[in-house]
């Protein structure tokens, strides 16, 4: 085992669109050394995929569970089966390149400090996704302003190859085997959504830094496995920023401002569902359309 060896966990649900590139690749990339992938009882193709791809290289295992039993509990589930000084957690839906984890760890060793590293997310058409550089949400200021959001997005700056962040996208990162056990892991209270936010606020709380690499861009095909049930996807979406808040913001709040953060965050879940449900039965019905 050497310093720059990775362990690589995918959490997989719903993935057979994506699944066996997203792991080619991993599997072709330098100083990858074990991969883990943790399948949450798909339905799907999914687990036939992978276990094809494990009978080619003793590096892939995988783990099916019988249950769903979220992002964040099957991440630290297959965190366990590693002993690799870096540790990456890789969505099944994003295409790295073959330096792309390797150079992130040569980030990592040369900045003293650097706790948590992420990458510039891109889509297939190469629009870049705002999530790869983000503030810390406040729901409290979020409800002031009307649920106006555009700070909580941070632009790229060309004159940095690490950016300072204050949390990255969940999609891909890596960090330090030691320190996410240190950590705990992630926070499994959270089942789908925010359990990334809630990691980086942690990680710099414990003195680390969080940092996007600038000169990295990976393809994100952004949602597939939510895509089929997207009002699920957008209660745990705001379950979890309600766990957020009550974690690191209520305790330094006034005694009105949890109850209105409530009212409001569910009032926003209530007027999206129907448009959330209106674009899903379009999708499909397109899909069946499609020859």
């Amino acid at each position: 085992m050497g310093a720059n060896d990775i362990g690589v966990v995918v959490v997989s649900h719903e993935s057979a669109g994506t699944i066996g590139e997203c792991l080619q690749r991993l599997l072709a990339a330098r100083d990858v050394f074990r991969i883990v992938v943790i399948d949450n009882a798909s339905s799907d193709a999914t687990v036939a995929i992978v276990r094809e791809l494990c009978a080619r290289d003793e590096r892939l295992s995988l783990v099916v569970n019988a249950d769903n039993v979220g992002f964040a509990a099957a991440c630290n589930q297959g965190a366990t089966a590693f002993a690799q000084p870096w540790i990456a957690f890789v969505n099944p839906d994003c295409y790295v390149e073959r330096d792309t984890l390797s150079r992130l760890v040569r980030h990592a060793r040369e900045r003293p400090g650097a706790g948590l590293l992420g990458v510039e997310m891109v889509d297939e058409a190469g629009v870049v996704d705002p999530n790869s550089r983000r503030s810390d949400p406040s729901l409290a200021d979020l409800l002031l302003r009307f649920g106006r959001r555009d700070d909580l997005y941070l632009g790229r700056d060309p004159a940095l190859a690490l950016q300072l962040v204050d949390a990255v996208s969940g999609a891909l990162m890596l960090l330090p085997t030691g320190l996410f056990l240190r950590l705990g892991g992630f926070d499994e209270g959270y089942r789908l959504h925010v359990e990334d936010l809630d990691l980086c606020r942690r990680v710099r709380d414990g003195g680390y830094e969080v940092l996007v690499a600038n000169d990295l861009r990976v393809v994100h095909v952004n949602g597939v496995s939510s895509r089929r049930r997207p009002l699920r996807v957008s209660w745990h979406k705001h379950r979890g920023m309600w766990r957020y808040f009550r974690k690191f913001e209520a305790p330094r709040g006034r005694s009105w401002t949890a109850p209105a953060v409530w009212v409001a965050l569910w009032l926003h879940f209530l007027l999206g569902a129907p448009g959330l449900l209106w674009r899903a039965r379009r999708e499909r019905a397109q899909r069946g359309a499609a020859p």
